[in-house]
């Protein structure tokens, strides 16, 4: 279901989700930043030859192939370097974390943040729970690769479950855009309407999974194809996951959050930004290098320290048997 009216705000409280249509403009939001990861994944794999990691930069295969093959001849290491969040585990001075300026810009796209302020209100915080997700064929993939929700399908999960508890009261928007189109064979995501209402699920984690088991999703799951320039608005309880990419070619999305400023993010070491503030513009980020930088000193910080606790969910819970 799609909502292009004024009653999408009915529709996300009764489903815990909307899809608004035409959003973004696909040659002028989008365009840029699938032209920007295809130079990145070419400079990288020329890099990559260099240093002696590949073999090949399969230069000669289109971009979807093409990124499946290095990041499977790379073990998935290969994805860290495109990613504009840090990982959970393992940071080091030198983990891979990339800040585009044109994935800035999406991030305060005016079009975008006013359908935000008609969830949340005008004072906007751009939550750091972030992902970019480009998703290459899954036979093209390798076993260990697979594994990798962030390169491979996405298990069924609740927003607010991979957060910490102290967001449980934030107001958290998830705001889930395909750069691509997003087909029911490339994996578009799928949802459970009227999810959000059954409150906080049990997640069971182990090496390689994260997710809800399949007993709590129960009935009436539905996939959700989009076009490139719709944006999906999700409410933090909604369960939702995404299919396998069965297709010959990528699909590339962005998993994004925001909050009302102020707001605890999930993330405390992790960096956030106002993005919008009718009250205080002043307050706003507008310089993408800030942004990026504001990474690198959590990064640089956060490698010095011992790891934090992200999950509040514990591997090998009994309930999970």
């Amino acid at each position: 279901m799609t909502a292009t009216t004024n009653g999408f705000m009915q529709q996300f409280e009764e489903q815990g989700y909307v899809v608004l249509e035409g959003i973004l403009d696909p040659e002028r939001d989008l365009q840029p930043i699938l032209d920007h990861y295809e130079r990145l994944v070419d400079e990288l794999s020329r890099q990559l030859v260099e240093e002696g990691v590949l073999t090949s930069t399969y230069e000669d295969l289109s971009f979807g192939p093409r990124l499946a093959a290095v990041v499977s001849a790379t073990g998935g290491a290969f994805f860290q370097r495109m990613e504009i969040s840090l990982p959970q585990s393992g940071i080091y001075p030198d983990t891979p974390i990339h800040h585009p300026p044109e994935v800035f810009h999406l991030l305060r796209n005016p079009g975008l943040l006013d359908a935000v302020e008609s969830f949340i209100g005008s004072e906007i915080y751009s939550n750091p729970v972030q992902h970019i997700r480009i998703k290459p064929p899954q036979r093209l993939l390798s076993d260990e690769v697979q594994s990798n929700s962030l390169i491979s399908r996405t298990f069924w999960h609740q927003d607010q479950g991979v957060v910490t508890p102290d967001a449980d009261s934030t107001k958290m928007l998830t705001v889930w855009i395909p750069v691509t189109d997003a087909t029911k064979e490339n994996g578009c995501l799928m949802v459970v309407p009227g999810s959000h209402k059954r409150g906080l699920s049990l997640h069971c984690t182990s090496p390689g999974k994260f997710e809800i088991p399949d007993r709590f999703i129960g009935a009436g799951a539905i996939p959700l194809p989009m076009k490139a320039g719709d944006v999906l608005f999700m409410h933090k309880l909604t369960m939702h996951s995404s299919l396998p990419n069965r297709s010959d070619d990528l699909r590339c999305s962005f998993d994004l959050r925001y909050n009302p400023t102020g707001q605890a993010t999930g993330r405390p070491w992790f960096p956030g930004f106002v993005a919008r503030s009718r009250s205080n513009p002043e307050s706003e980020l507008r310089d993408p290098e800030v942004w990026a930088e504001s990474w690198r000193q959590a990064r640089d910080h956060l490698a010095q320290v011992d790891n934090p606790k992200f999950q509040r969910w514990v591997e090998d819970d009994p309930r999970c048997a």
